[in-house]
């Protein structure tokens, strides 16, 4: 699991691609890899992935084309900036949100907007995703935890104070550019528990949507 909290900004180093996926290469400053092992899950760009490579170079991930396909590391490039957030430490303090690392889409930049010194970005996704997506929420966008400003028919804005713009790969970014998208898992679950007809806790003969009154021929209460 991971906070959406940015550790550092990475830079691509290659990117081989075979028939069924591809290796990622990253290198970055400070310390953020220090302690790696083999093994690990980082969060690149906000996606989940698992370090199979540690060299000189920086550390080597594999990602599945499908991975490729669906998230916006299809689009990167030797030399592309991206986020780099480690797995949370049991210990850890959560400054962010919840985020898995598990990207729902690929949104596109529609306009950034430069407001003193701080920015919004205005960004546009598919209008089935909009349902999890409310002024106020929390969501990941290239990893980065942020709060939606306003949301509408398939665009919603987030808005970047100075340090964000400054710490991150934002700041490279311009209208047009793809980035991944997590919503906010909280809003998954409550869509899945609210769609069924029966409470989880239906056992106990609690419902959600209870049936009209019927006369029985048992009055006694069944709770199995």
């Amino acid at each position: 699991m991971f906070t959406g909290i940015i550790e550092a900004v990475g830079t691509v180093q290659t990117i081989e691609r075979a028939e069924e996926h591809a290796r990622l290469t990253v290198s970055a400053p400070g310390d953020v890899f220090v302690g790696i092992k083999i093994g690990d899950s980082i969060a690149v760009n906000g996606t989940c992935l698992t370090a199979v490579e540690i060299s000189a170079a920086g550390v080597s991930f594999d990602a599945m084309y499908e991975t490729m396909r669906k998230t916006a590391l299809g689009h990167l490039a030797a030399g592309d900036p991206v986020n780099l957030e480690r797995s949370m430490a049991a210990d850890g303090r959560f400054s962010g949100h919840i985020v898995q690392g598990h990207v729902d889409a690929t949104g596109s930049i529609a306009s950034i907007r430069q407001i003193d010194n701080s920015y919004v970005i205005y960004i546009d996704v598919p209008r089935d995703l909009m349902r999890y997506i409310v002024r106020k929420g929390s969501i990941a966008i290239d990893g980065i935890s942020l709060t939606v400003v306003d949301a509408e028919d398939r665009t919603f804005s987030v808005a970047i104070i100075p340090h964000t713009w400054a710490e991150t790969n934002l700041s490279s970014k311009h209208a047009g550019d793809p980035v991944n998208i997590e919503t906010d898992i909280i809003g998954k679950y409550v869509e899945k528990l609210v769609g069924n007809t029966t409470y989880a806790a239906a056992p106990l003969g609690i419902e959600l949507n209870p049936r009209p009154s019927q006369s029985v021929s048992n009055p006694t209460t069944e709770l199995l």
